[in-house]
């Protein structure tokens, strides 16, 4: 069965990072098809203004490269009230929880990410993986 995957915020921003080794990975991951939605995309411009400081027109440019690498799943009012169920059930914080609705939404079986109770699986169906690990 081929891996239908789903990236966090957390991955994507080693991009931006300076970390030349991760980069390098999620660059790899990203010529395969992966699947963001649109809660990543909020996380990613958020850090690149307030952690990186990046401008405007930088923080605009990479997002529109992200969207055009990766299947870009919207926040719905469904996935709004998955996520809160999801994050009771699985002590998750909510933000994590509507990446892991929408990914679960998306028909993906795997969710990158670095820090997000990595090796669990929700519902017997989505499995998070640390890509760096």
């Amino acid at each position: 069965m081929h891996d239908k995957v789903f990236a966090d915020s957390n991955v994507l921003l080693y991009l931006l990072s300076g970390n030349d080794s991760k980069a390098e990975t999620v660059e790899s991951l990203l010529r395969n098809s992966l699947t963001i939605s649109v809660q990543v995309l909020n996380e990613i411009v958020s850090v690149a203004r307030r952690k990186y400081q990046l401008s405007w027109p930088t923080v605009n440019e990479f997002v529109l490269t992200i969207k055009a690498l990766c299947d870009v799943v919207p926040l719905t009012e469904q996935i709004h009230d998955t996520a809160r169920f999801y994050a009771e059930r699985y002590t998750l914080s909510f933000y994590d929880a509507c990446i892991v609705a929408a990914a679960i939404e998306a028909h993906s079986n795997v969710l990158l990410s670095e820090d997000m109770h990595v090796g669990l699986v929700i519902d017997k169906r989505l499995r998070i993986v640390n890509p760096f690990a």
